[in-house]
């Protein structure tokens, strides 16, 4: 890795400001006073030949992630005296920080939430609801346990889970709910949680988007029964490669360190029944690496000052952009705090705006908007969950999801900035307005 220059430094340092000293700097700028005369209905479209709205440079917008000097030296000093301390360090620094009595770092999010799986002990056959939105790493995983994901359907304006599809899903045979928290925006966790409590089923969380988000005050990881982490390099905290998984509970952790730890049952306290184990782990070798352990610890005492400005502009863009017509933010409640990964997530609704989502897309991606259409692929679809020969229990596929079709025809991503924009948030508003006074004749 190589250490950023000073206006880099510089860069991360304003991006770590607060929502009002992002206003602040939009007004010394005299940006936010541009006039708004771009999206007067007679200019032409960059499109037809027209000038583009966008024209700031952005190469460094959406940089990822960024390490600086704190890391790089750590990393060094680590390659010239190999330790594997500073995975115990990360697991204490993260800890501290989100208030959980058990945490437990692996080598990446997959095996973080396969140990998570593992933990559960659930008997053969036991089925998981999942969300048909979602990636497969914590679903695949379930075969290797003789577990039964059922998918079901999301609400379309979160992407996440819906509450009534999974109520529709419950057997005598399930046991858990999985919260997948979409690109930073977290469940309705609370009301799962009354659910689970309910039935006497699990909640259990991939929160791999969401470092930092909260439900009601309480951070997202520490709702369910067990939460898993990725640490990826484009994840919120970027470890270049890791994960981490958290636990509510002593025989949970145990369970799921001596799963990929072999070398950690002998700290557990005298009276474990997996001390035994020291030595052969009873599944894999799923440990952290150290230089993951370095960057992830670093990374992780800034989180919440990154999130809360990259939030911050976010929102100053996107309530702009709500104004116009059949644009629509995702839905996110008073008393949740989200989170930003990778993307900016957005919705068109072609029968208010009047015209095509793909037809938008394209006058703004010609203006200069990082902008793309947004389609996922519905889990359920992949072949590994409709070829018997890989499970002992085959999955449960779902009918209709009314709420995935709706999401994949609305979405659009636009980039997410990852430090301080506010020239680009201006013109991006203005490529919008240009765009929508115009949009007549892109129907």
């Amino acid at each position: 890795m190589d250490a950023r220059n000073t206006n880099e430094n510089a860069s991360r340092r304003d991006f770590l400001k607060t929502a009002g000293a992002l206003g602040a700097g939009l007004a010394a700028s005299g940006v936010a006073g541009m006039p708004r005369a771009a999206a007067a209905k007679g200019e032409t479209l960059a499109l037809n030949g027209g000038p583009k709205a966008v024209t700031a440079a952005s190469a460094a917008a959406t940089k990822w992630p960024l390490y600086g000097d704190e890391e790089t030296g750590l990393v060094a000093k680590l390659l010239q005296a190999p330790d594997y301390a500073p995975v115990a360090e990360f697991e204490e620094a993260w800890k501290a920080h989100f208030g959980c009595p058990y945490a437990k770092a692996h080598c990446n999010g997959t095996n973080a939430l396969t140990s998570m799986l593992f933990a559960l002990q659930y008997p053969e056959g036991s089925e998981i609801i999942v969300p048909d939105y979602s990636t497969w790493f914590p679903v695949v995983p379930m075969r290797l346990f003789g577990l039964v994901p059922v998918f079901v359907d999301v609400d379309p304006r979160s992407m996440n889970l819906d509450l009534e599809a999974a109520k529709k899903a419950l057997t005598p045979k399930t046991k858990a709910v999985l919260a997948v928290h979409w690109y930073g925006l977290p469940c309705d966790l609370d009301e799962l949680c009354a659910f689970g409590a309910e039935h006497g089923i699990d909640i259990l969380e991939d929160a791999s988007h969401a470092h930092g988000a909260k439900v009601k005050d309480t951070w997202i990881g520490n709702w369910g029964r067990i939460a898993g982490f990725s640490l990826q390099g484009t994840k919120p905290l970027p470890s270049i490669e890791g994960g981490i998984a958290t636990y509510k509970n002593r025989n949970d952790y145990e369970l799921a360190t001596t799963y990929g730890n072999y070398d950690l049952p002998r700290t557990f306290p005298e009276d474990s029944e997996y001390r035994k184990y020291q030595g052969t782990a009873l599944g894999s070798k799923l440990r952290m690496h150290p230089v993951s352990a370095i960057l992830a610890r670093v990374q992780l005492r800034d989180l919440d000052a990154r999130n809360a400005a990259g939030v911050a502009q976010m929102a100053k863009l996107n309530a702009r952009l709500a104004e116009l017509p059949g644009v629509e933010i995702p839905r996110c409640r008073p008393d949740v705090s989200r989170v930003y990964y990778s993307k900016n997530l957005l919705f068109i609704d072609e029968k208010k705006a009047g015209a095509p989502r793909e037809a938008l897309v394209k006058a703004l991606a010609a203006e200069g908007v990082d902008i793309l259409v947004y389609t996922w692929t519905l889990l359920h679809t992949y072949p590994v969950f409709s070829e018997n020969k890989w499970w002992r229990h085959m999955p449960v596929l779902p009918g209709a999801v009314p709420g995935c079709d709706q999401a994949n025809r609305e979405a659009v991503q636009l980039a997410y900035f990852t430090s301080d924009q506010p020239e680009l948030v201006e013109q991006y508003v203005a490529a919008f307005e240009k765009v929508w006074a115009n949009r007549k004749s892109l129907a």
